[in-house]
């Protein structure tokens, strides 16, 4: 499939990235709160105020972003991150000035926990070309800040404590991204299986079309032997047999219909791909509904691309995917030779039956054709 921009399901990935932004800033936002309180209780001399308040005002503005991103369940941006790395460095080396040297001591001061949250942080956002030195860069300023503010105290222990913390998250989202990756490689690979059958039914249904064009049909056969006209072997009933007999196991064999959810703009694309002798311009934006419902729209779009290449006397169809209003629309349109939709003869029963009935027997659904001497436009819609 050429549109890359379908969407069949809810990407695995996509997924991944929502839940760990989601988690992340949760986190993110306690810890925060958390450490604002620490400190406070903690700011006994030599804490210098002068320092302390204006960094932890800087450091409870970021939370507060974190805290909004939580709420709202919006995307992590990686500017967010960033600051958090910048921030947490500036607090690492600032120690001497922020932690009283008991809790440097004890190793239980806000900045240590506050390291602990931005490893995390960095490497479950960040792949591991930015996540590891951005970690080693964190680790190494708690390092240098303990170091500064008491030259005798002991890093190594924290210092290897934060590199396992690091090395830690960033292998487990290493994992977590791989097997989301292979997760939708699979659904992609149920998804172009899925849209193919329901091409290959809508093409079957076309050839049963053409065959019940035609008065030869199984139930013609039938009455002409019961009214007698065939009274001894007929070489010519033994064909119209035998064309009927095939007609009727394509009806037996037809696939029946699935309700499953169907990237419209995946089988859209499919279809117009599959247009004889038409160079089909796409704008697809990713939708996903009701197979029924996809399948009215492919039957639709697939009948209106079959008029533009017989009648409209164009090489050249426009098809259009998107929603407006909280409608899904779809449109096909072309440049060539217009008609009247209401002088159309009887036999037509593409444009009535193909087209608008299919779509305006569907709830919430329709169609619409306009035509002139600068075209034609065929409009569907379905609300969901």
């Amino acid at each position: 499939m050429a549109h890359s921009g379908s969407t069949r399901y809810d990407s695995a990935t996509r997924q991944l990235e929502k839940a760990v932004a989601r988690t992340a800033s949760g986190a993110r936002s306690a810890v925060g709160v958390v450490a604002v309180v620490a400190a406070l209780f903690g700011a006994v001399p030599p804490v210098s105020l002068g320092w302390l308040v204006p960094m932890l005002l800087v450091h409870l503005a970021w939370t507060a972003l974190h805290l909004r991103v939580f709420l709202r369940a919006l995307p992590l941006p990686h500017w967010l991150v960033a600051g958090d790395v910048a921030a947490t460095v500036a607090l690492c080396l600032a120690q001497v000035h922020l932690v009283p040297p008991e809790a440097l001591n004890t190793g239980s001061s806000f900045v240590s926990g506050l390291v602990t949250m931005t490893i995390v942080l960095a490497g479950a956002q960040w792949r591991p070309r930015l996540a590891v030195p951005a970690g080693l860069a964190v680790a190494v300023s708690f390092a240098a800040g303990v170091r500064i503010a008491s030259p005798t105290h002991d890093v190594t222990g924290p210092f290897g404590v934060n590199i396992v913390q690091l090395l830690a998250i960033v292998l487990l989202m290493a994992l977590l991204r791989r097997s989301a990756v292979s997760a939708d490689a699979f659904l992609r690979q149920s998804a172009q299986a899925e849209i193919a059958l329901i091409v290959e039914r809508l093409r079957r249904e076309d050839e049963l079309r053409q065959v019940s064009s035609i008065h030869e049909t199984a139930l013609h056969t039938l009455t002409m032997v019961g009214l007698g006209t065939y009274d001894r072997p007929s070489a010519t009933l033994r064909a119209q047999a035998g064309t009927d007999l095939t007609a009727l196991e394509k009806l037996r064999d037809q696939p029946t219909a699935d309700s499953a959810p169907i990237a419209l703009d995946a089988l859209l694309d499919e279809v117009a791909g599959r247009a004889d002798g038409l160079q089909v311009r796409r704008d697809l934006t990713p939708e996903t509904v009701p197979g029924e419902v996809a399948e009215r729209f492919a039957r639709a779009v697939t009948e209106a691309l079959a008029n533009v290449a017989l009648h409209a006397g164009v090489r050249e169809a426009e098809l259009v995917c998107g929603r407006r209003d909280g409608t899904i629309r779809v449109e096909v349109a072309d440049h060539g030779r217009g008609f009247d939709q209401h002088r159309l003869p009887p036999d037509r029963f593409g444009v009535r039956g193909s087209i608008l009935d299919t779509m305006r027997s569907l709830p919430n659904g329709g169609a619409a054709i306009t035509s002139g001497v600068r075209g034609t436009r065929v409009s569907l819609w379905w609300r969901p």
